[in-house]
């Protein structure tokens, strides 16, 4: 499993709509201008990385705001608290792999402005059970509007709670080639809320591209889902206050586990 590479798409997805949440609005009061906004993903085997930086206008093209340096910040698991480094710019980091580990609960604290800042998430449990009915997609060579629903393929796996997942379907080609032209506009790589489902059903619409794709099946919790509805519903002509669980601040400090698989999409001989 190549966690650092899904690892890197997620901060990619997760900026996207965050963007929102760093932009100043006019309609609202000093307080809310003035918060930090928290980035970070916590995932076992990785490093801790919190990224803290401030709002920006809603004109600043930007995906960040300035970096906010100079913070002390530390991360607990209830029975450990370790101090946090920048190791960059507004970045704040701890090198210990076993820090974060499944089943625990971290709470992450520094004081920005006088007033601290807080946020706290559990680890979800890994994904159990994730399949694919094979390996390989095949795209049908004209696209029918009339099977437009068929079930080609499926992704399944274990939920009997209706817990929270989240697919990544992650384009590996250097030069993806589009699958049709009117579809060119979408990006190759693309993820899916599956809405406490145990199954994603695949049909000839589901992939804007051919290639070699990573489908990551990703157990998260509440405030990443509530994060990802709130991008699909907001835009810059009608924002609204982002979805957060950082206290005295915006963003997001959340945790997950994944299980990776392999498909090919192609076109059906």
């Amino acid at each position: 499993m190549e966690i650092k590479t899904y690892f890197r798409y997620i901060i990619i997805l997760a900026s996207g709509f965050l963007m929102l949440a760093s932009c100043k609005k006019n309609s609202v009061g000093l307080d809310y201008i003035n918060k930090p906004v928290v980035e970070a993903f916590l995932v076992p085997g990785q490093p801790l990385s919190v990224k803290v930086y401030t709002q920006k206008d809603l004109a600043d093209t930007a995906v960040y705001g300035a970096a906010l340096t100079g913070l002390n910040l530390s991360v607990s698991d209830g029975s450990k608290s370790v101090q946090l480094t920048e190791s960059a710019s507004g970045v704040y980091t701890n090198a210990d792999l076993a820090f974060i580990t499944s089943g625990k609960s971290y709470t992450l604290q520094f004081t920005y402005d006088n007033v601290v800042v807080s946020a706290s998430t559990t680890m979800p449990g890994k994904p159990v059970g994730f399949k694919l009915t094979d390996s390989v997609f095949y795209v049908p060579v004209t696209i029918d509007p009339a099977y437009a629903t068929k079930v080609l393929a499926t992704a399944t796996w274990t939920n009997p709670d209706s817990l929270n997942y989240v697919l990544l379907f992650k384009n590996t080609d250097s030069d993806p080639f589009n699958i049709i032209t009117v579809r060119s506009n979408n990006k190759p790589s693309f993820q899916v809320n599956t809405e406490g489902a145990a199954i994603y059903n695949m049909t000839q619409s589901s992939f804007n591209y051919y290639g070699h794709y990573q489908v990551i099946l990703l157990r998260v919790n509440d405030e990443y889902i509530n994060l990802l509805k709130s991008n699909s519903r907001g835009s810059s002509q009608n924002l609204t206050n982002p979805p957060t669980n950082v206290n005295n601040g915006l963003g997001i400090f959340t945790a997950m586990q994944s299980d990776t698989l392999a498909l090919r999409v192609t076109l059906k001989q």
